[in-house]
């Protein structure tokens, strides 16, 4: 198979992997008439470190010019966590098929997504920038030629809240986070109207219960002018604030694109509404966590590839193939689907949490599962539940498609490897039979260890480079020690008085 990074140029007109659902352009010209068109004053550029966040530069109107195109702008590397490149100058380059008008600027600004480029006597794409390495995996599915398209359908959930202070100085460490709508404000005397959520009872509240569902409204409508089409939204099980919105199907690179801008767009929409929100997988304890879960379908020639009406639910040998490959590969996938110590705060054996890893259909305690309701050829998809939004899109999507494609190229057969399927309550299960499956890991020191131990799949076609892939376990194993020797309130409880 040829690599995806010699293919890439060939298939840059194909819609998986340039179209991204947002304002595209062809040349410089056609941005500066759409800028004086609309009125737009500044260009902003929005550019992705290795943990997901967004750094931005600005610049006027007048000064994005076909010089600009050409040499890029320059930065610091180092301060992105890209620490594999010897010299941390590099440049970055917009996109010009990714590109939103941003909706909270008083002054009229056209943002685009960027390419990162390493610099000196000639220009390249930087092979550790998580962007490029989304379009890399997608390129290696299309040389593949298993499917033209893999797309993804992610579901977002998140909490909006009124308040949130933390402090973590040595003498003084603690969180506050707080929501009015939450049952502890049951008995408050003052300003209280008695319509409070119950612990774990948020799920599709109705009005006057779902005080957030106005705002929810205008993050919808702000995410549709942006180009992030939205499947649905509605309130979730946490009863201070937890709500979900899941977006319709796109691309990797579409989906990463999208995922950005629907963090941006969230975040900014609730502050400009007096309201901080959260992706944390687990900021309450013992309320319900925050999970992306990541629906999977791929087409070729517009035909799905995951359907087999003879098939076990309806799937196909190719799906099962796939599943098989990440739920083989699942405990170092989480290296980029679960990189925070606070992922395993929700991911915890006995609850509705996905620990376990096998296969079912419609049983959300597995790993994969396999939505019951979509019977239909074109629907037939599985959904990986345990990953969050606290990964880097580009590179969480990229391993999710990287550990699909190493089951369907070596036929990993879920059943044969003992992944079930397990359509029964595994926890109900007898001792014996629960010990035959075997369970994610419970730290993120342990996933440092599989990532580290099992990568050759994310490396095939030159897609994820060893540097990005020591980054990222630099980077999560930092985490971890940090966390690790850091004092808790609880432990206080636990052993003050001893």
């Amino acid at each position: 198979m040829s690599s995806a990074k010699d293919i890439l140029e060939t298939a840059k007109n194909n819609s998986t992997i340039t179209k991204g659902g947002f304002t595209v352009f062809k040349s410089v010209a056609e941005v500066q008439s759409f800028c004086k068109e609309k009125g737009i004053k500044l260009i902003d550029f929005k550019v992705v470190d290795l943990a997901g966040r967004w750094h931005h530069l600005t610049i006027t109107t007048e000064k994005f010019n076909e010089e600009l195109m050409a040499t890029g702008i320059g930065f610091d590397g180092s301060s992105y966590g890209f620490l594999s490149v010897e010299k941390s100058d590099m440049a970055f380059k917009p996109d010009l098929k990714a590109a939103f008008v941003d909706p909270f600027m008083e002054i009229p600004t056209l943002c685009f997504l960027t390419d990162i480029y390493t610099v000196g006597k000639e220009m390249k794409r930087y092979e550790g920038d998580p962007k490029y390495i989304a379009e890399k995996a997608e390129a290696y599915l299309l040389a593949s030629g298993v499917a033209d398209q893999c797309l993804l359908g992610p579901e977002f959930e998140f909490h909006i809240l009124d308040h949130c202070s933390f402090s973590n100085e040595p003498h003084n460490f603690g969180v506050k986070l707080d929501n009015e709508n939450a049952e502890w404000h049951t008995g408050d005397q003052n300003f209280n109207n008695g319509y409070k959520v119950g612990y774990k009872g948020g799920y599709h509240v109705d009005l006057p219960f779902d005080n957030n569902w106005a705002l929810r409204n205008e993050m919808v409508m702000l995410l549709e002018e942006a180009g992030v089409p939205v499947k649905y939204h509605h309130p979730e099980v946490g009863g201070p604030g937890q709500v979900e919105i899941e977006l319709s199907f796109g691309s990797t690179v579409q989906m990463a694109n999208r995922t950005m801008i629907l963090k941006y767009i969230i975040r900014n929409a609730a502050v400009r509404a007096g309201k901080t929100v959260t992706f944390m997988p687990k900021p309450f304890y013992k309320e319900a966590g925050n999970g992306m879960h990541v629906h999977m379908i791929m087409f070729k020639n517009n035909k799905p590839v995951f359907y087999d009406q003879k098939g076990y639910s309806s799937m196909s040998k190719i799906a099962h193939y796939a599943m098989g490959g990440i739920l083989k590969h699942s405990p170092s996938v989480m290296g980029y689907t679960n990189p925070s110590t606070n992922s395993f705060k929700r991911l915890v054996p006995g609850y509705e949490a996905p620990v376990s890893i096998c296969y079912a259909t419609a049983n959300r305690s597995a790993v994969i599962r396999i939505p019951g309701y979509a019977e239909a050829p074109n629907e037939k998809r599985f959904e990986f539940r345990p990953s969050d939004a606290t990964s880097n899109p580009y590179l969480a999507y990229s391993a999710l498609l990287m550990a699909a494609m190493d089951g369907i190229n070596t036929k990993i057969d879920p059943v044969k490897e003992g992944f079930g399927p397990y359509d029964v309550n595994i926890f109900a299960l007898p001792d014996e039979e629960k010990a035959k499956i075997k369970g994610l890991p419970a730290n993120l020191d342990e996933v440092a260890n599989e990532l580290e131990a099992d990568n050759d799949y994310l490396r095939a076609g030159g897609v994820f480079t060893e540097g990005i892939i020591r980054d990222q376990l630099k980077r999560i194993r930092k985490d971890a020690k940090e966390v690790s020797i850091v004092p808790t309130p609880y432990e206080f409880k636990l052993y003050y008085d001893l």
